[in-house]
C-alpha cells in the first residue's frame, strides 16, 4: 500500500472541498447571517489540513487497485467529516452525529434530513446543503481527477472505484480529460436548469439550490414541504425533466455530442429504463386518479414522483405515503431499482436488472437445449461470466445488507415498514421512505445508532458496496 499517494490525493480533496465552501461563505456575507463564522472556520481548518498533508506527501506514486479503494473509501468519509463542520459550528445541528448524518446524506445524494425547520436556516447553510449534493452527484473525487494528472498521478483506479455502475469506462484515453468532459456536461445541464427554474417562477437562490439538488439527484430543498412548498406546476415539470436527464448514463450524452446518436436508440439499458418509467407512470396515474380533481393533476403527480424516486432524487410534491398500496409498492420497487449506470442516481441500476433478465432467459433456454452455447450480450457486446457473477454478487450483498440494516433498526423501536423503507432508501440513496421516515417526516427522531447505521448504508450504497467491503478484509491492509 502506497500511503504517500493516498495522503496526497486525500489532501487535494480537502483543498477542493475548502474551495467548494467559498460560495456558501459569500452568500452568508451577502445576507449578513449568523453562519459567517462557521464557514470561515470550516474553510480555514479544511484548507490548512489539506495544504499540510499535500506538503508532507512524497512526490510521485501510482494509484493501483488498493490505493484506489483506499482513496475512495476514506475520501467519502473525510469529505463528510469535513462537510459537517458548517452544520455543527453554525448551530444547524445539535450534535456531531446529526451533523455527520446531514453531511453524509448530502454527499451521497440521499437527501434524508434531520432538520425539522429547513426554512429557518441561513442562506449559506442552505446553499452548502445543495452544494454537497452537486459535488456528490458526479463525485467530488471525479472532480479531483480533472486536476490530479497535473500532479503526476494515474487516476483510473479512483474512477473505477467511485463510478456508479458495474462497467465504468473512459470516454477518452486520458482519465483527467474524461473527468473534465463529464463535469462540463454536468455544469451545462445545471446552468440550463437554473435558467429554466427562474423562468418557471423561482427566485435565483432557490433556482440554484434546486438545480444543484436535482442534477446531483439529492433532493435537499429550501422548503419544509420540499417542492410542494412552491405550489407551482411549472417548477414541478422543469424538475421532472431534469431528474429524467440526470437518471441517464452521462456517457450517452458524450456520444450524442460526438455525433453517435444511434447509440442512444439502441442502448438496451436506456430502453429498459424508459419502459419501466412509462409503465410505472401509467399504472400510478390510474391508481391515484380518485385522489385528485383531474386526470391531468394525477398524471403530473405520478410523473413527478416516479421520476423523483427512480432517479433517487427524493423530492416531494405531495404525500405519496397516503397513496393506494399498489402505488406505494411501485414507489418502493423503484427505490430499490434506481437509475441507470453512469448517472448521478443510486439504486441497484437498470443495467444490473437487464443482465439478470438476460441471464434468467439464457438459463431457461438451456433447459430446452442443454448443449447450446449462448453468449450473453448487452448492446451487441458480449458480457463476460465474471461480470455476470459480479452483478449477482452485488445483488446478494445488497439483499443481505438490506436485511441486516432492517433488523438493526427494528431493535431501535422502529416499526417494520419504517425500518425496511429506511434501509432501502439509505442503500439506494433516495431519502424519504414510508412510515415514520415518510415523505412528510424527517429522520430527526431516530436514535444515534440508527442514524450511524443509515450513514453506513448511504456510503455503502453510493460506493456500490464492494468498494467499502473490500477494506474490511484483513488481506487488504497487508503491506
Amino acid at each position: 500500500m502506497d500511503f504517500g499517494v493516498v495522503l496526497k490525493v486525500l489532501s487535494l480533496l480537502h483543498i477542493v472541498e475548502a474551495a467548494a465552501m467559498t460560495p456558501s461563505l459569500g452568500v452568508a456575507v451577502h445576507y449578513g447571517e449568523a453562519d459567517i463564522t462557521a464557514f470561515v472556520v470550516s474553510i480555514t481548518v479544511t484548507l490548512v489540513v489539506g495544504l499540510i498533508g499535500y506538503w508532507l506527501a512524497p512526490r510521485g506514486g501510482t494509484v493501483r487497485y488498493r490505493e484506489g479503494f483506499m482513496i475512495v473509501g476514506m475520501g467519502w468519509l473525510l469529505a463528510s467529516a469535513v462537510g459537517m463542520l458548517p452544520f455543527l459550528l453554525g448551530g444547524t445541528c445539535d450534535s456531531a452525529v446529526d451533523a455527520f448524518f446531514e453531511a453524509v446524506s448530502g454527499f451521497t445524494t440521499t437527501g434524508a434530513t434531520i432538520l425539522r425547520d429547513i426554512e429557518s436556516q441561513p442562506h449559506g447553510i442552505l446553499l452548502w446543503r445543495a452544494m454537497t449534493h452537486w459535488l456528490g452527484g458526479m463525485g467530488i473525487l471525479v472532480l479531483a481527477l480533472a486536476i490530479l494528472p497535473a500532479v503526476g498521478l494515474g487516476t483510473f483506479q479512483i474512477f473505477k472505484s467511485e463510478s456508479p455502475g458495474p462497467t465504468p469506462e473512459k470516454l477518452v484515453p486520458r482519465m483527467g480529460r474524461t473527468a473534465q468532459i463529464l463535469y462540463t456536461i454536468y455544469v451545462a445541464f445545471t446552468l440550463v436548469q437554473i435558467i429554466a427554474l427562474k423562468a418557471a417562477g423561482m427566485d435565483w437562490f432557490d433556482s440554484v439550490t434546486h438545480a444543484f439538488a436535482t442534477m446531483g439527484t439529492g433532493g435537499f430543498s429550501t422548503r419544509n414541504a420540499s417542492i410542494g412548498g412552491f405550489a407551482n406546476p411549472a417548477v414541478e415539470w422543469v424538475i421532472s425533466l431534469f431528474m429524467l436527464l440526470a437518471s441517464i448514463n452521462f456517457s450517452l450524452y458524450f456520444e450524442l455530442l460526438m455525433g453517435n446518436g444511434k447509440l442512444l436508440a439502441r442502448d438496451e439499458e436506456l430502453k429498459l429504463f424508459f419502459t419501466i418509467v412509462v409503465i410505472s407512470v401509467l399504472v400510478v396515474t390510474v391508481n391515484i386518479r380518485g385522489l385528485y380533481e383531474s386526470a391531468g393533476e394525477a398524471l403530473q403527480n405520478a410523473v413527478f414522483h416516479v421520476l423523483s424516486i427512480v432517479s433517487t432524487s427524493g423530492f416531494v410534491a405531495d404525500d405519496y405515503g397516503q397513496w393506494p398500496e399498489l402505488s406505494r409498492a411501485i414507489i418502493l420497487l423503484l427505490t430499490i431499482l434506481g437509475a441507470c449506470a453512469g448517472s448521478t442516481g443510486g439504486g441497484i441500476k437498470h443495467i444490473r436488472l437487464l443482465v439478470v433478465l438476460k441471464y434468467l432467459r439464457r438459463n431457461v433456454y438451456r433447459l430446452i437445449h442443454p448443449q447450446a452455447m449462448i453468449p450473453l450480450r448487452v448492446n451487441r457486446r458480449p458480457v463476460s461470466e465474471e461480470m455476470v457473477h459480479n452483478v449477482l454478487g452485488f445483488l446478494v450483498a445488497y439483499g443481505l445488507l438490506f436485511v441486516l440494516f432492517t433488523l438493526i433498526l427494528l431493535t431501535q423501536g422502529m416499526d417494520l415498514i419504517s425500518s425496511s423503507s429506511a434501509a432501502a432508501t439509505a442503500l439506494s440513496n433516495v431519502g424519504p421512505g414510508f412510515g415514520s421516515v415518510g415523505p412528510t417526516e424527517t429522520f430527526a427522531n431516530l436514535t444515534d445508532l440508527s442514524k450511524l447505521v443509515l450513514c453506513a448504508g448511504m456510503i455503502l450504497g453510493r460506493l456500490e458496496i464492494f468498494t467499502i467491503l473490500v477494506m474490511l478484509v484483513p488481506a487488504f491492509w497487508e503491506l
